[in-house]
C-alpha cells in the first residue's frame, strides 16, 4: 500500500507550552500554528493557556490577549473588530471564518487555529493573498460605462435594480470562501474562486455598469470560470452569509443565455 506524507520540511512539529499566570481561573487552551520562513524550521503548533474570566468573548480577543501579555512574536492580521474588514481570517476549528466574530463558547473543546488554507504563509497566521488580490484587480472591479455621466446627480436604478445587488455588494474579501474551495485549491492559477467571480457577478448585475458583454466575454475562459463544481463550502464558510455559488451560477447563465 502507498504511504502519502507530507514531506519532511512541511510537516508540524510540536512547539512550545506557555502556562498561565493564574491556574485557578477558566482555563481553556489555545493551539496556534506558527510558522517563520526566515527561521528555516518546519512549522510547529505552540499551545496557550488563557483565563477566560480575564479575557473578551471573542476568538480574536483571545489571540490578541496572548500577543499582548504571554507572546509578543505571535503575528496575524486584524482591524475593525467588527466582521467588516475581513483581516482577521483564518481557520479556525477546522472552519474558514472571522477570528472577531467566532465566539469562544462555540469552541468546545480546545481551540485550535490555522492560517488560511492553501495560500503561502508570509508568517504565523498571516496568509500570503498576492494572487487572490491580482485576480480580483483582474476582474476591473469598478463601474465602467460609456455614456457621459449626469452633469447634475449621479447615475440612477430603481429600487427593483437596486435589490439584485443584494447578497453582492456585502462581500468584504475575507476569502474564506476561495481558501475553503477545492477547486481553487488545484487551479489557482486560472480558476478565480468564489470571492473574485462573487464580485464579478456584482458588477454583471449592476444596471449602471455598460460593460456586460466585455465582462461576460472574459468570463468565458473555461478555467476562469467553469472549474466550480458546486460543492458549495463557499457558501458554507462565508462569515458574512453570502452566496457565491449562486452568484457563480447566474453568470453561467447569462453566458449560456448569449451563446444561445
Amino acid at each position: 500500500m502507498v504511504e502519502l506524507r507530507l514531506p519532511k520540511n512541511s510537516r508540524i512539529r510540536q512547539g512550545k507550552y506557555h502556562q498561565a499566570e493564574k491556574r485557578d481561573g477558566n482555563l481553556k487552551l489555545f493551539h496556534v500554528y506558527r510558522y517563520n520562513p526566515d527561521a528555516q524550521e518546519n512549522p510547529r503548533m505552540d499551545t496557550y493557556e488563557v483565563n477566560l474570566d480575564e479575557c473578551g468573548p471573542m476568538v480574536l480577543d483571545a489571540i490578541i490577549k496572548i500577543k499582548d501579555e504571554v507572546d509578543s512574536t505571535l503575528t496575524f492580521r486584524r482591524s475593525c473588530r467588527e466582521g467588516i474588514c475581513g483581516s482577521c481570517a483564518m481557520n479556525i476549528d477546522g472552519t474558514n471564518t472571522l477570528a472577531c466574530l467566532k465566539p469562544i463558547e462555540e469552541c468546545k473543546k480546545d481551540v485550535k487555529i490555522y492560517p488560511l488554507p492553501h495560500m503561502p504563509v508570509v508568517k504565523d497566521l498571516v496568509p500570503d493573498l498576492t494572487l487572490a488580490y491580482a485576480q480580483y484587480q483582474s476582474i476591473e472591479p469598478w463601474i465602467q460605462t460609456e455614456s457621459p455621466t449626469p452633469p447634475d446627480r449621479e447615475r440612477l436604478q430603481s429600487l427593483e435594480e437596486r435589490e439584485k445587488l443584494d447578497g453582492l455588494w456585502e462581500c468584504i474579501l475575507c476569502y474564506c470562501c476561495t481558501t475553503s474551495c477545492p477547486s481553487y485549491w488545484w487551479n489557482s492559477d486560472r480558476f478565480l474562486g468564489p470571492a473574485t467571480l462573487l464580485q464579478a457577478y456584482r458588477w454583471i448585475a449592476d444596471s449602471r455598469d455598460e460593460a456586460t458583454g466585455e465582462r461576460l466575454d472574459e468570463l468565458e475562459d473555461p478555467f476562469k470560470l467553469y472549474r466550480c463544481h458546486t460543492i458549495m463550502n463557499c457558501t458554507n464558510t462565508c462569515p458574512k452569509g453570502l452566496n457565491p455559488a449562486k452568484a457563480i451560477a447566474e453568470t453561467k447563465k447569462k453566458i449560456a443565455l448569449r451563446q444561445g
